[in-house]
C-alpha cells in the first residue's frame, strides 16, 4: 500500500513537471526570437530524434523500434503522423515567434474536446449528455473567435494536432538536408551564431525529450482521469506568458471565446469524474 502511494505521488509529481515544462516551452523558444521559425524546427526534429535514439537505446527498445519501420504499413502511417507533428511544431514556434501564444494555448484547450469529438465521429463513440453540452461550448467558442477576426483561428487548431516525435525520424533527412544546404551557403546559425544561440538549438533535443519522459512515467503511475486534469496546466501557463509576460492583447470577443471553451473543459471534467466514480463502483459492487 505504502508503495502504491510513493508510486502514485512520483507519477504525480512527473506530470505535473512534465505539463509545467511544456506550458512554459514558450519562454524558451523566445530565446530563440533570432533565428527563423524553420531554421528552429528542422534542429528540433535532428536534435529530438537524436535524444529520442539515446533514449531507445539506454532503455533497452530498439528492436521494437526498428521492428515497427521495417512494416511498410507502420512506417506510412509513422511517416504521415510524423508530418502532422512537425507541422504542429512548426506552428507553435511560429506562434511563439510572432506573438500569438494565446492562439497556441487555446489550441491546447480544445484538445480534449476535440478528441471526444473525433471518437464519436471516427470510431462511433456514444456521447453522453454532459459531453455534447461540452464540445458545443468549444464550438460556440471557436464560431466567436471567427466571427470577432473574420476568419478561422487556424493556429488554434493546428495546435490541437498530435503525434510521436519518434515518427519524426523519417523526416530527419529533409531536415538534415535543410540544415546542409543553409550551411553551404553560409546562412545557417550553427558555427556562425553566438555560442550560447548554438547551445540553445541543441538544447532543442532536450526541450522535446524531456517533458515526454516524464509524461510517459506519469501515465503509467496515474489513473487517467487525473491526467486528464494534469493537461489543462500546460495551456493555463502559456496563457499567462502570452497575457501577463509578454503583453498579448486580450480582448473582450478573446475573453467570451475562452469563457465558452472553459465551461466546456468544467462541464467535461464534470462529466469525467462522474464516469471514473461510475466505473469504480461497477467493479466494486458498491
Amino acid at each position: 500500500m505504502q508503495r502504491r502511494v510513493s508510486e502514485s505521488r512520483r507519477g504525480l509529481a512527473h506530470g505535473i513537471a512534465a505539463y509545467g515544462l511544456w506550458g512554459l516551452a514558450p519562454a524558451f523558444w523566445k530565446l530563440l526570437g533570432g533565428v527563423s521559425p524553420v531554421e528552429i524546427l528542422a534542429h528540433r526534429v535532428v536534435w529530438g530524434v537524436i535524444a529520442f535514439a539515446a533514449i531507445a537505446g539506454v532503455a533497452g527498445v530498439t528492436p521494437a523500434v526498428r521492428a515497427g519501420l521495417r512494416d511498410r504499413r507502420t512506417a506510412a502511417m509513422m511517416a504521415a503522423s510524423g508530418v502532422l507533428l512537425v507541422v504542429n511544431w512548426g506552428m507553435f514556434v511560429w506562434a511563439v515567434a510572432t506573438d500569438h501564444i494565446l492562439d497556441a494555448s487555446l489550441g491546447y484547450f480544445v484538445i480534449p474536446l476535440l478528441s471526444v469529438a473525433l471518437g464519436t465521429l471516427v470510431l462511433g463513440e456514444r456521447l453522453r449528455r454532459l459531453s455534447w453540452i461540452a464540445i458545443g461550448c468549444a464550438v460556440t467558442g471557436v464560431a466567436v473567435l471567427t466571427w470577432s477576426a473574420g476568419r478561422v483561428p487556424w493556429i488554434s487548431l493546428v495546435e490541437s494536432l498530435a503525434g510521436s516525435p519518434l515518427e519524426t525520424a523519417l523526416l530527419t533527412p529533409i531536415a538534415v538536408g535543410y540544415l546542409a544546404v543553409l550551411a553551404l551557403r553560409g546562412g545557417g546559425q550553427l558555427g556562425h551564431a553566438t555560442t550560447a544561440t548554438q547551445l540553445l538549438l541543441v538544447s532543442t533535443g532536450l526541450v522535446t525529450a524531456a517533458p515526454l519522459l516524464l509524461f510517459n512515467s506519469a501515465a503509467r503511475r496515474l489513473p487517467l482521469s487525473t491526467l486528464g486534469f494534469l493537461q489543462y496546466l500546460g495551456p493555463t501557463c502559456q496563457f499567462i506568458l502570452a497575457v501577463g509576460v509578454y503583453g498579448e492583447p486580450f480582448a473582450r470577443d478573446q475573453l467570451l471565446a475562452f469563457a465558452f471553451i472553459w465551461i466546456g473543459l468544467a462541464v467535461f471534467s464534470v462529466d469525467l469524474v462522474r464516469q471514473t466514480r461510475s466505473l469504480a463502483v461497477s467493479r466494486t459492487g458498491r
